[in-house]
């Protein structure tokens, strides 16, 4: 009986001891994790009338959610009684590992870094990268969230982004649209250019400087290729790009200017 009474109440101890550290852990979690959320929203909130660029805003506030819940978690061990010197020495051989595990999360979120600090593209900006080309929506820790013309969302991981061959439509303020159209052997070839001058200068989109040009590209097969290159701002690249095929097609027939189409012609001889 007294063995039975001694092992209640030792119980009974460890219960009311570290059942109170357990609750109390519980509640420094629940309560650590709303004050961190609101944290990192009043960091939002700060970054966005401090008119910091937005690709850093989105940047900060995820590493800050991060850098806020792993305090959290860490103070809600202390309070349960785990030895933080311990605790904080197996969490560092464990990080060792899992970084050798993830290094290629390590290594996004290096390029995440890099990205934003030798800023090669910015929220905004109309890149091609890894096979995708797309706007900027958002530039994240491990990735860059990017929207396709047609409306698709495509997540590009950053490494690969800071490592490879990246091209930015949005850098320059105007960009050079180039044709090449066919005209069939025997067309004159400088009424070709006057039409192809007239059409240019009805389109108040393509600049006058730098000035266009018109040549003649190559003496392909079928055809004389005459090269066409103008300038325009860059939001009106592709407008222009259409609306000028478009044109070319209706008065190089009026004009009386043929566009040729690959054909062979076969002769047949009889013996005799």
């Amino acid at each position: 009986m007294e063995n039975m009474e001694f092992s209640s109440e030792v119980l009974l101890g460890y219960v009311y001891t570290y059942g109170m550290n357990l609750l109390a852990a519980l509640f420094a979690l629940v309560i650590g994790l709303w004050v961190a959320n609101t944290l990192v929203d009043f960091i939002k909130k700060l970054l966005m009338k401090s008119k910091v660029d937005p690709s850093l805003q989105s940047f900060l506030s995820s590493l800050f959610g991060i850098l806020f819940k792993i305090l959290v978690y860490i103070t809600a061990l202390g309070v349960l009684g785990v030895q933080m010197t311990s605790f904080i020495a197996m969490l560092g051989a464990a990080g060792l590992a899992v970084g050798l595990a993830l290094s290629g999360t390590l290594q996004n979120f290096a390029g995440g870094v890099m990205i934003l600090f030798f800023k090669t593209f910015k929220v905004g900006d109309f890149i091609e990268a890894q096979g995708y080309s797309g706007a900027v929506k958002e530039i994240q820790i491990f990735a860059t969230v990017l929207t396709t013309p047609d409306n698709k969302t495509v997540i590009v991981p950053n490494g690969p982004l800071a490592t490879g061959t990246l091209v930015n439509y949005s850098t320059q303020p105007i960009r050079r649209v180039d044709w090449t159209f066919g005209i069939a052997y025997g067309d004159d070839v400088d009424k070709a250019y006057s039409v192809l001058r007239d059409l240019v200068s009805r389109d108040a989109r393509i600049l006058a400087d730098p000035e266009p040009l018109y040549a003649v590209g190559a003496l392909a097969d079928s055809s004389v290729n005459i090269v066409v290159r103008v300038w325009v701002n860059a939001a009106d690249y592709w407008a222009v790009f259409f609306a000028m095929n478009e044109q070319v097609y209706k008065h190089f027939a009026k004009e009386g200017l043929t566009i040729p189409f690959p054909q062979r012609d076969v002769h047949i001889h009889q013996e005799k």
